[in-house]
């Protein structure tokens, strides 16, 4: 038994095979069960953790605050002044303000690392004397893996054998094009990046096939010594970036609002601290203290419900983006059929039952025609597991040389030596394939026409002798005899059609991309009842100018026999046009489009270049589960911008007051640590927002952030909250003759109570409680919070907070003043919806596509699409 396995590159690199697979202590027929699982044991999985959740990080972000830090310095120069009270106080608030983002963040982070560590690569490992499917993870030194097109190379390995395998390493060379490899030892003095005979962890096979052997995994890799010192810093998405600039305008408002107080203060010859006391709480007054808070527990909150609902968002923040799409493109298998492939039957030219088609099919797959085993390649596996293909006699041939399939050729091609006959077969898609015949029969296309308007999925044969090849490229594809087709079916999913009505009802439209025939794709569709606006062709695009490319994307429905590259075309010139569009793919065909997408979206059972390209990974190939996804994302959207709403309103209104009050009152009319602690319960019965109910109409469409908006809202909504603190102003002076304890408490408990009933207006366009009932949490903070505020005012504590007992009079005016308060709100509300707005949402469009891009190739070579342990 080998102590330690693991090998350096620069001992594996140019080393004969032999001498490798002896260090190894291994062989091309691979490990067993039980050695493989005693290396596991030693050297660990073969993962690279990167989505580390460090609570210090949290924290730090927590204080790194500039408003937050000054108050805290104030709070000290106050205890110092004397004012030990009032600097216990804002302490305390503080730290409950920073604990409460802290716990909503930290959370957060926890939940992303969780769903991150979900999604699984799996690799085909020779185990035991055969092939099978098992997660990378488990991956050790010695095991002998099989190479495919479109997979990520899951660990450090040493070529055993090799079909004209390529590997795009920019994740570790930084050059976009693919390198050649070769199982021939590379040269004793080749550069390791440079080694022809090695492919690392992390690069992706754009070419070919091969068998391999693993001699290093998880950290001591060459990726892995990288990836240990990478970050976990990502690009910002829209949503962030409609927050940050959120946050700006209130910054803007916050220091012009804090400065004119102070000055206001110093020049009425008011105490120095006690003047910057009031200015710096103006300005935490008016800044969405808990807006982060709010904003990580509704993302938290969504991920888990969508975790439940089989839909991992690799960043919490894509879930505003998913909510954001209006319209999807997305493949036929699996998402409008079972995507469970079974062979039907194997037919001559004529359509009659043939023998010999279904044997050269099954002697030009990949698997081993001696011991079988596992595919992965669905319609070989399918052919393989059949009835019909289990009873055929392979015995006598053997597979001299094959052409793996690529997305261009479209065919795979196998050099056979059939009982002492070296015979060339080719199997592909029928119009690739009847191209390279030297004759086609009359019967064949009567066939064809026939299989693909039953909706079968059909895979042509053809084959001929090649006594002067020992070897097979893809020129020797030509003078070719059709033996006939492989008729396979992939029956219409029935749940699909309800799910398309669901789409339909977001507003989402819908559109097929597929590399299927064009008559199988509006088969299928018809079988849904999903309406076809028409049918393009790949062949069919490549003729047409921008323009006609333009408005072909934007009228057809499906789109057929297409290729990567033009899949990757559509999903740009959709965007161009202002659509946001989301692509739905699972093959290595569909890593292109999937980063043109503004939201990509896969499945776990996907090849692995297409998980890694995808922003969101669904457990189940449903388009229902998507559309789930899709209303879940709008919902937080709308649920967040409650809060930004409120607080640009009531926030913006109060503050306005205590700047207009401070100007014209011979004292301050509320002290700081009172502002603050309004603040803190404010915000604290806003936490129940992410569980508020959300309007069935608001997710009929997606909303944006825009800055414009939000201000005109702001300038509209903030003023009527004014209007009633002044008339609160006015009964405690004019009527009451309160004095300055009397006006504060006053003042406090009129604020809080107008400022967290708004969120029952602002929360809907409908009229609230009779045509949109809020969620029962929130109804339950809001109110819970002005009980508190008023309890405060005849508490024990209320002396020291600086409250006294107020008379039932001002209760009386206080419940006139909320009434008043709310219908004129309704009132406005009803004026400001009616003036012409330019989208449906609550907020408009405001899309950064380049950015959108330069993000979505950030994160592609990211160290985070690898293995990960949860």
């Amino acid at each position: 038994m080998c102590d330690d396995p693991t090998l350096t590159a620069a001992a594996v690199a140019g080393a004969p095979l032999a001498d490798v697979l002896r260090r190894l202590d291994t062989s091309a027929e691979g490990l067993s069960s039980a050695e493989a699982a005693a290396r596991l044991a030693r050297v660990g999985p073969n993962s690279l953790r990167t989505h580390r959740v460090s609570a210090w990080a949290v924290l730090r972000r927590q204080l790194n605050n500039a408003v937050l830090m000054l108050l805290a310095v104030t709070a000290v120069v106050s205890f110092f002044l004397g004012d030990s009270t009032q600097a216990v106080i804002i302490g305390i608030i503080l730290a409950v303000s920073v604990g409460l983002g802290f716990l909503n963040e930290y959370r957060a982070e926890r939940a992303a690392a969780a769903l991150h560590s979900w999604v699984r690569h799996t690799a085909l490992v020779r185990r035991d004397g055969h092939y099978a499917k098992l997660d990378v993870n488990d991956l050790v030194p010695g095991d002998v893996i099989q190479l495919t097109l479109g997979e990520l190379v899951p660990a450090d390995v040493r070529l055993i054998t090799g079909n004209g395998l390529e590997c795009i390493e920019s994740i570790l060379t930084g050059e976009s094009t693919a390198a050649e490899k070769s199982p021939e030892p590379a040269p004793s003095d080749t550069a390791l990046a440079d080694a022809t005979d090695l492919a690392f962890m992390g690069t992706v096979v754009s070419a070919g096939d091969a068998t391999a052997v693993v001699y290093a995994t998880g950290a001591d890799a060459q990726f892995g010594k990288i990836a240990a010192g990478l970050g976990e810093r990502q690009p910002e998405t829209d949503f962030q970036i409609g927050l940050r600039r959120f946050s700006y305008l209130l910054l803007q408002v916050a220091i012009t609002l804090t400065v004119l107080i102070l000055v206001t203060n110093l020049l009425l010859r008011r105490p120095v601290i006690d003047s910057v006391l009031f200015a710096l709480a103006i300005a935490v007054g008016i800044t969405p203290q808990l807006l982060p808070a709010v904003v990580s527990t509704s993302l938290a909150t969504g991920s888990r419900r969508l975790a439940r609902l089989k839909v991992l968002v690799k960043r919490l923040v894509c879930i505003e983006d998913l909510g954001d799409i209006d319209i999807l493109l997305t493949d036929k298998t699996g998402t409008l059929t079972e995507g469970h492939i079974t062979l039907i039957e194997a037919v001559d030219p004529a359509g009659a039952a043939s023998d010999t088609v279904l044997r050269h099919g099954m002697l030009a797959t990949d698997v081993d025609l001696a011991v079988g085993g596992t595919s992965a390649n669905a319609l070989d596996a399918a052919l393989w597991e059949s009835e019909a293909g289990r009873q055929v006699v392979t015995a006598g041939a053997r597979r001299l040389a094959e052409v793996p399939f690529d997305h261009i050729r479209r065919a795979t091609s196998a050099l056979v030596d059939d009982a002492g006959s070296r015979l060339l077969i080719v199997k592909g898609a029928p119009e690739q394939v009847l191209e390279h015949c030297v004759a086609v029969p009359a019967g064949a296309q009567p066939t064809l026409d026939r299989l693909f308007a039953e909706g079968r999925r059909v895979v042509a044969v053809a084959s001929r002798p090649a006594p002067e090849l020992s070897t097979v490229t893809a020129a020797d594809e030509t003078g070719l005899t059709l033996d006939g087709f492989l008729v396979f079916a992939d029956q219409p999913k029935q749940a699909a059609r309800a799910s398309l009505e669901q789409l339909a009802a977001l507003g989402i439209e819908l559109k097929v991309a597929t590399g299927d025939n064009p008559q199988v794709a509006e088969k299928v569709c018809a079988d849904l009842g999903l309406a076809s606006k028409g049918t393009v062709t790949g062949a069919q695009l490549d003729t047409l100018d921008d323009a006609a490319f333009e408005a072909a994307a934007q009228s057809a429905t499906v789109f057929a026999r297409i290729s990567p590259e033009q899949k990757a075309r559509l999903i740009t010139v959709l965007r161009r046009t202002g659509r946001s569009v989301g692509f739905m793919g699972d093959g290595v065909n569909d890593a292109l489009a999937l980063h043109s997408a503004d939201v990509g979206i896969s499945v776990d059972t996907a090849a692995d270049v297409a998980k890694d390209a995808a922003d969101v990974v669904l457990l189940e190939k449903d388009l229902g589960v998507l559309a789930t996804g899709v209303a879940e994302g709008r919902r937080i959207f709308a649920n967040t911008i409650k809060y930004v709403l409120m607080g640009t309103s009531s926030n913006f209104g109060n503050m306005f007051s205590a700047a207009a009050a401070s100007a014209v009152l011979t004292f301050l009319p509320m002290l700081p640590s009172q502002i603050l602690l309004n603040n803190l319960l404010y915000d604290t019965s806003q936490l129940a927002i992410p569980t508020d109910r959300v309007d069935e109409e608001q997710l009929h469409a997606p909303s944006h952030w825009n800055i414009a908006f939000i201000r005109r809202f702001m300038l509209t909504f903030g003023p009527i909250s004014s209007l009633f603190d002044f008339l609160t102003f006015g009964l405690m002076l004019g009527v009451l003759h309160a004095g300055p304890v009397e006006f504060r408490t006053g003042w406090f408990v009129e604020s809080l109570a107008t400022q967290t009933l708004i969120i029952f207006a602002i929360r809907t366009r409908r009229i609230p409680f009779l045509r949109s009932r809020p969620g029962a949490l929130l109804t339950l903070t809001t109110f819970s919070v002005i009980v508190i505020g008023i309890v405060l005012t005849i508490s024990p504590l209320a002396h020291a907070l600086g409250f006294t007992p107020l008379p039932w009079q001002f209760f009386g005016a206080l419940a006139l003043f909320v009434v008043a308060y709310l219908v004129l709100v309704e009132i406005t509300k009803v004026v400001f919806y009616a003036e012409p707005i330019r989208a449906p949402g609550a907020v408009l469009r405001t899309r950064g596509r380049e950015h959108r891009i330069h993000r979505r190739a950030a994160r592609f070579s990211h160290g985070g699409r690898l293995p990960q342990r949860s």
